[in-house]
């Protein structure tokens, strides 16, 4: 089986075909980003790089068995610039143009949840409905994405009941705690009122888990004793390596009156990624292909449903 992978990434489908024991003769993967390549090559080192999606040409690869990729979402996302087909997010046309040269016996698509005419414009172009699969079901992570694909028979996975408590480690190095500055930004007045809702008139703060706030962040509470008022994460993004302004719908910790990230490794475990699979990069390339990333289980659930011959 040929496999060629579009905006490849860290190689989250390379992940899912192992983790299923599929086979494969050649994987192809055309990414630009130099550290998710690093990342790909150190853990699967006979990939086959082949660059940017402008250059893919169907006549130069053999027959492909399996196409799959996540064309860039930044302008069909909320958090993006809303330009739709105009911006980033006009790859998706490259994705077709290699769908049609290639005639793949299966593929598969996936973007985040947008407005309804991006998404039907895509459903009319491939000539299949999207599946709505939220990562919550297979890890600790609310992370709502649509899937595009003719492999058959796809349904929404079994919830595995995962929770955060379940991601989290006990101890983590003091790096991962904010600094002062970025407490006092997070804990500001006016963002409290709009934001969070105090714990027995004290300062412990936190998001309800089902509150679908855009700017500030997510944040989860956990009291003195480990317990977690929220059993889920808001959508890592690839923000998260940034300044505590531009977390977005990242999570952060509140424990031991402390707030802190989520280590790689926690992220990892929340994307299903083996642990330590980005370790050869540094936190900064590690949080940002995380959160580019795929959920590997859910593709995994996809992905099983491929006939093998």
């Amino acid at each position: 089986m040929n496999v060629l992978s579009l905006f490849d990434g860290m190689s989250c489908g390379q992940i899912a075909l192992n983790k299923l024991g599929i086979k494969y003769d050649n994987y192809f993967a055309s990414e630009i980003d130099k550290y998710a390549i690093q990342v790909t090559q150190n853990n699967y080192p006979n990939t086959k790089q082949i660059g940017s999606v402008l250059d893919v040409k169907g006549e130069d690869l053999p027959k492909i068995d399996l196409l799959f990729g996540g064309s860039p979402c930044q302008s069909f996302s909320r958090a993006g610039d809303g330009s739709g087909f105009d911006g980033k997010s006009k790859l998706f046309w490259e994705f077709i143009r290699v769908l049609k040269e290639t005639k793949p016996t299966y593929f598969l698509l996936e973007n985040v949840i947008m407005k309804k005419e991006w998404e039907q414009v895509i459903t009319d172009t491939l000539g299949v409905y999207p599946i709505k699969i939220n990562s919550s079901l297979v890890s600790a992570q609310n992370r709502n994405r649509l899937y595009w694909t003719n492999i058959p028979n796809i349904k929404q996975p079994n919830d595995k009941g995962i929770l955060l408590k379940d991601v989290l480690d006990l101890a983590v190095e003091n790096k991962y705690y904010l600094t002062e500055k970025g407490t006092s930004y997070i804990t500001n007045n006016e963002r409290l009122k709009k934001k969070f809702t105090a714990l027995n008139g004290g300062k412990t703060l936190t998001l309800m888990s089902q509150y679908n706030q855009s700017k500030n962040g997510t944040f989860l509470c956990v009291d003195g004793n480990g317990r977690i008022d929220s059993e889920k994460t808001g959508t890592l993004t690839q923000r998260y390596y940034k300044g505590v302004e531009n977390y977005g719908s990242n999570p952060f910790l509140l424990t031991n009156h402390k707030f802190r990230k989520l280590t790689p490794i926690e992220c990892e475990r929340l994307q299903t990624v083996p642990e330590n699979y980005t370790d050869c990069v540094s936190d900064t390339q590690r949080y940002k292909m995380l959160g580019n990333g795929w959920t590997v289980d859910v593709i995994a659930h996809i992905f099983k449903n491929i006939p093998l011959t």
